[in-house]
């Protein structure tokens, strides 16, 4: 509609706001016991909780396959009497597609369609089937059945299992060919309310907006006063900083980490170098002991077809290629531009026998594992630099030469986890008090469901078919917290969305197997909270945190009134009118009770010292009598004092508050203009059995002149 219709359309009666619409896009056998989460044995959560038996978790994505054996029903008890949703049907999807396992099913296409017309049902089917591959992925990792035997083209053997293996399922199925559309998110979202699901996962993701324009945050919004958890995704956008998605601070936002498993695939040269690379291709190899000769269009021997220029040819772009330039040999391509896949299927279309993935400088060493249409690997920038170097000074009489190895599975690596490359990063572009991400969990190289209609490569042309893919992203990481919720509200009914997303962020770890610091994958240098959050999830640590940070709705009303949102403002997110008398004894944004602390000081050069303060309520869940004491590891250059330094609990659910008062001195040397220095620390509260730890943030910022 035009935008004066849409302005009279915000005036009518009973109109809580008009959004304009945006297109959303879409953002395992190892990961359970990563995560030590063991089923024989049952772990203590996954006892504790039935292992998430009769909690419904919704997923919101690309629908899903009904009749994958990571969605059966063998064992379960009946569907949940509180279960008021339904199964659509459609092409590729009975009405008796549902199960004990999948509760229900439906799909949200009008905004799609109201936007980009019609859809093309030759391309895309009218019902919840998942015809792209990564809602069945999501959703097997947040609650797959225990299926073996489990693999991707051989790749990563054993058994695959969900986070909560018996919790139910519903697919809301709104991303489609051209993308997924807030109105249809939003509807998915008021629906899976009205059905009566306990936990949304999101591996959706988009531009960053203020929260009454955000539909993912106003859908969440009304789930998390309904007292469902939601979990989204952080977002690819990794590794540049402020590029992290899903920001509400109702949301649990999940960033991306690796696992202690490996996929080598390395290259090795003529002149003796091997250069680190991975890879899941699984079809048949190259020649053994053969030495191929590369390629690269980049380079003054190049590739490129008559009809591209070097620029195209060097990132494989479709048609870019010169046949004769490049048949029988192994080509390398720069990433960018098009997917990692298509472009070993340009290459394998051009009749080059093999391909390098090859970083560029942006990239850093961020590595994923694919499965490619053709014998190739991934490397890294460095190593991408030397292979391009190599080929560079080769001759004619001289060319340069390699292969690549294929190792298979490799477990027990170090370090891990590390911070994905890929995995978007803090600080938190729209209300910086509010530390995101939240926490990261595995999402590098996930081995999860796969439909049986869609090639592992996820390209046309790939006529292979697998039961289960190997697949990174934040997209991945997102239902390892959904699942995880669900068992925690499982074991804890009681507790709200805010408790469980402070007990997996206070109980978080930020150590790798190596015990050292978490580092980041792209630069091998340490991360930091703006990297991973709290931490990396710890499931077992968090069934018992010991104290959590508790947030009812009125206190999310009271930091959007603190943000200076209108009353029309809130009323877009909460749907009802705005009550900010509450907003001043909460004093500012940042006293929101969230499990962490973050402030932003701007150093105008005035003031020798730089002053703040945060108020905090901790209840107590730890079953009865406690007392706890506070360490404060503070932010280099910073005074942290808390207040008291003990909280003397008395019984269970009992709530006591605390201030800490943060001091930070002005930086020595005079900062450039809009640059920002981060400083990071801790709060932990411990009593002897737990230890409670929150993030301290303080981010120094110099003015833009």
């Amino acid at each position: 509609m035009s935008p004066a219709a849409a302005a009279a359309l915000a005036a009518a009666p009973g109109v809580a706001a008009v959004v304009p619409e945006r297109v959303r896009h879409l953002a395992t056998t190892r990961s359970p016991r990563f995560l030590g989460l063991l089923s024989s044995p049952p772990s203590a959560l996954l006892a504790d909780s039935d292992f998430g038996a009769d909690l419904v978790i919704a997923i919101i994505d690309t629908g899903i396959s009904p009749t994958h054996r990571s969605f059966h029903d063998r064992g379960l008890g009946p569907v949940p009497p509180k279960w008021r949703g339904v199964c659509s049907s459609g092409p590729g999807f009975p009405p008796n597609s549902c199960n004990r396992k999948l509760v229900g099913a439906r799909f949200f296409s009008a905004g799609y369609e109201a936007t980009s017309g019609r859809m093309n049902e030759t391309a895309e089917v009218r019902s919840p089937l998942d015809t792209d591959g990564h809602g069945t992925h999501t959703a097997s990792i947040a609650a797959g059945r225990y299926v073996f035997p489990a693999s991707t083209l051989g790749y990563a053997r054993g058994v695959a299992a969900g986070m909560a293996p018996k919790a139910r399922l519903a697919a809301y199925k709104v991303c489609w060919v051209g993308g997924c559309f807030d109105s249809d998110i939003l509807a998915a979202f008021d629906a899976a309310v009205a059905d009566g699901v306990d936990v949304v996962s999101l591996s959706v993701g988009g531009v960053v907006v203020p929260y009454y324009l955000d539909a993912i945050a106003i859908g969440a919004f009304g789930a998390t006063e309904a007292g469902i958890v939601v979990s989204a995704s952080a977002g690819n956008g990794g590794p540049g900083g402020l590029t992290v998605t899903n920001v509400a601070p109702w949301m649990a936002t999940v960033g991306a980490g690796s696992m202690d498993r490996a996929f080598p695939a390395n290259v090795r040269l003529g002149d003796g170098q091997v250069l680190d690379g991975v890879s899941v291709y699984g079809g048949p190899a190259l020649q053994s002991g053969k030495m191929y000769e590369l390629v690269y269009a980049g380079a003054s021997s190049g590739a490129a077809s008559s009809a591209s220029d070097g620029y195209s040819a060097s990132m494989c772009l479709d048609g870019s290629l010169d046949t004769a330039a490049v048949r029988g040999k192994i080509v390398v391509c720069d990433r960018g531009v098009n997917s990692r896949a298509a472009k070993g299927d340009v290459v394998h279309r051009a009749g080059g026998v093999g391909m390098v993935l090859a970083n560029g400088v942006f990239d850093g060493e961020g590595l994923v594992a694919d499965c490619h249409v053709l014998p190739a690997t991934a490397v890294g920038a460095a190593a991408g630099e030397k292979l391009r170097k190599y080929i560079g000074s080769s001759t004619r009489q001289a060319p340069a030469t390699g292969t690549i190895l294929f190792e298979g599975t490799h477990l027990g690596v170090h370090p891990a986890p590390v911070v994905a490359a890929f995995s978007a990063r803090g600080p938190n572009p729209q209300s910086p008090e509010i530390l995101k991400p939240d926490l990261i969990a595995p999402g590098l190289n996930i081995l999860a469901a796969w439909p049986s209609g869609v090639g592992p490569a996820g390209i046309p042309s790939d006529g292979r078919r697998t039961e289960f893919n190997i697949l990174s992203g934040t997209s991945m990481a997102c239902p390892h917290v959904s699942g995880l919720a669900a068992l925690l509200k499982a074991a804890h009914p009681t507790w709200s969305p805010a408790a469980i997303k402070s007990a997996l962020m206070t109980t978080a770890y930020i150590k790798d197997n190596s015990n050292g610091t978490m580092v980041d994958e792209s630069t091998g240098v340490v991360a930091d909270v703006f990297d991973f959050g709290a931490g990396h999830v710890d499931p077992m640590r968090a069934m018992d945190p010991g104290l959590v940070y508790d947030i009812t709705p009125a206190d999310y009303v009271n930091f959007l009134c603190n943000l200076n949102y209108t009353e029309q403002n809130i009323r877009a997110i909460t749907r009802r009118p705005a009550d900010c008398r509450g907003a001043r004894r909460a004093g500012h944004a940042g006293n929101l009770n969230y499990p962490s602390l973050s402030t932003t000081f701007v150093a105008d050069g005035n003031r020798a010292t730089m002053k703040t303060h945060f108020i905090r309520t901790m209840t107590n869940v730890g079953g009865g009598r406690a007392v706890y004491h506070a360490t404060v590891r503070a932010p280099e250059g910073c005074t942290v004092t808390v207040q008291p330094r003990q909280l003397a609990f008395r019984r269970d659910g009992q709530k006591l508050s605390f201030t800490v008062r943060v001091e930070a001195a002005a930086p020595a040397k005079k900062m450039e203009p809009g640059s920002s220095q981060v400083r990071s620390g801790a709060v932990t509260w411990s009593d002897g059995r737990h230890a409670v730890n929150t993030p301290v943030v303080v981010t120094v910022q110099a003015p833009l002149q």
